[in-house]
């Protein structure tokens, strides 16, 4: 089952040596294909990845009122895990969320990352800026094979 972490460049940064931890992830769901009924898979997956996108948002200004220094872009790690893992989240209100285990980095098939002119917006709407966050959906993150990672890490530094 594809299912979608939101991440920051902390997590990227514990890669390849830690998992990624148990956290509410994001997938095409069967509730969240019932509410976009008409839509194909493929636009099911897309809802699925952008609410891992927004919620990556919500990381960074966690981790932002907790003090710590983190890129201001939108992380979103893509893995593949056996469907027995993945379990239904009713806490989060999103019907595509699901609680997944720790990821390892072989499960890893993708990492999504906002291109650098995005950083702005991000961090506005890290801050609450709503504006902000409706120009982030309008914005592609970029695609990196996880044989990328370290390249990757370095970006963000």
């Amino acid at each position: 089952m594809r299912i979608f972490l939101p991440a920051t460049a902390a997590t990227l940064r514990r890669l390849p040596g830690a998992p990624i931890e148990a956290r509410v992830a994001f997938a095409a769901t069967p509730e969240l294909a019932r509410v976009l009924a008409g839509e194909d898979d493929e636009a099911v997956e897309f809802s699925a990845f952008l609410a891992a996108a927004d919620t990556s948002v919500e990381l960074l200004a966690e981790a932002q009122a907790a003090g710590e220094l983190v890129a201001a872009r939108r992380v979103v790690v893509t893995a593949e895990l056996a469907p027995s893992s993945v379990r239904r989240d009713g806490t989060h209100g999103h019907p595509g969320a699901v609680v997944v285990p720790p990821v390892a980095w072989q499960d890893v098939a993708a990492i999504h990352v906002d291109e650098a002119e995005a950083a702005p917006d991000v961090q506005s709407a890290a801050g609450g800026d709503a504006a902000a966050l409706e120009r982030l959906a309008e914005r592609d993150l970029l695609w990196y094979d996880p044989s990328e990672l370290d390249r990757l890490v370095t970006q963000l530094d």
